[in-house]
């Protein structure tokens, strides 16, 4: 019986550990709060502070550091995710959904996110399926993003 209960606390920490999160939360904090700078660096992506931000285009960015901070000052548009941050799996379906934060791809120094959750078909990490064809669904993301970004965004939705 203890051993069952530690197995669960396990994976209820797990659960939270790293959930998934709007691209751009109800306060307008893009990405959970992560720093979007440190994707592209040794370690991956740390959770930003609040005491480090900056307001892009009407979404505030939480950085790491200050030298984070000053790197996407200089050049905001090298490191903001692409599709608005909504998980590049589900905008090649032609859908917005939330993203997990730590699973992301840097590809042409480019940030992509993805989900990985539960769905009604049960456990998705929507990487996996990305990678297996990243050409074909990143170029079908590209054509039918113009007008997904059009549509409203809905929290409840998965892939």
């Amino acid at each position: 019986m203890k051993f069952l209960l530690t197995i669960k606390l396990l994976l209820l920490t797990l659960i939270i550990a790293y959930p998934q999160v709007d691209p751009v939360n109800k306060d307008g904090v893009a990405i959970g709060g992560y720093d979007v700078v440190s994707y592209f660096q040794p370690g991956g992506p740390e959770k930003g502070n609040s005491n480090f931000k900056h307001v892009y285009n009407s979404v505030t960015y939480y950085f790491f550091n200050t030298e984070n901070l000053n790197l996407f000052r200089e050049s905001p548009e090298k490191y903001i995710p692409q599709f608005d941050g909504y998980c590049a799996l589900a905008v090649s379906y032609g859908k917005k959904i939330s993203i997990d934060p730590h699973t992301f791809k840097i590809t042409d120094n480019k940030l992509y996110l993805f989900f990985k959750g539960k769905t009604t078909h049960g456990a998705v990490n929507s990487i996996e399926t990305w990678n297996k064809n990243e050409a074909k669904l990143l170029k079908k993301a590209e054509s039918l993003w113009p007008d997904v970004k059009k549509r409203k965004y809905k929290h409840e939705d998965t892939l």
